[in-house]
């Protein structure tokens, strides 16, 4: 018998090693692991991990839990596929950055954007649906033109 614990941390185990696309494979696989599992408790585990699907190479989607996803994709073309999925807007005031994505998502891209070592981006902070990223001082403008670039998103005013 495993804790709620443990199978999430075969969850996460199992995400990074395996390209899970949907709730029974992954039922299958940590039974695979000589954990027994619904598909409901499997589906209350990944929320609660913060589970999101991805596209890969390929265009298949799979589950990804953003801070141990695995290095799939060079860095830079990881986060230009999470910015061009999730971010529907940016705008700048000063040295602040506003991303804009659809609800639940902001912490995927602060997640994403916190590993990619962007040199003018000092942190982020998510929201449901909205990324504040504060840019080194004096460098707010590069860092929305910046992101705006990588989410594929025409320069405005901001």
């Amino acid at each position: 018998m495993s804790t709620k614990v443990q199978r999430q941390q075969t969850i996460m185990r199992l995400i990074a090693q395996h390209e899970v696309t949907n709730q029974p494979q992954l039922v299958a696989l940590l039974g695979e692991e000589g954990i027994t599992a619904t598909q409901a408790t499997v589906s209350r585990d990944l929320d609660d991990l913060g589970a999101v699907k991805v596209r890969v190479p390929g265009g298949a989607t799979v589950y990804a839990v953003p801070e141990f996803e695995p290095d799939r994709l060079a860095p830079l073309e990881q986060l230009r596929r999470v910015m061009g999925e999730w971010v529907a807007e940016v705008t700048r005031s000063g040295d602040l950055v506003v991303l804009r994505t659809p609800p639940g998502c902001a912490h995927v891209v602060g997640s994403a954007l916190d590993r990619s070592a962007l040199d003018t981006l000092m942190g982020t902070v998510a929201g449901d649906d909205t990324l504040l990223c504060v840019a080194a001082e004096g460098h707010g403008a590069a860092l929305a033109d910046r992101l705006r670039e990588l989410a594929g998103i025409g320069a405005t005013d901001g």
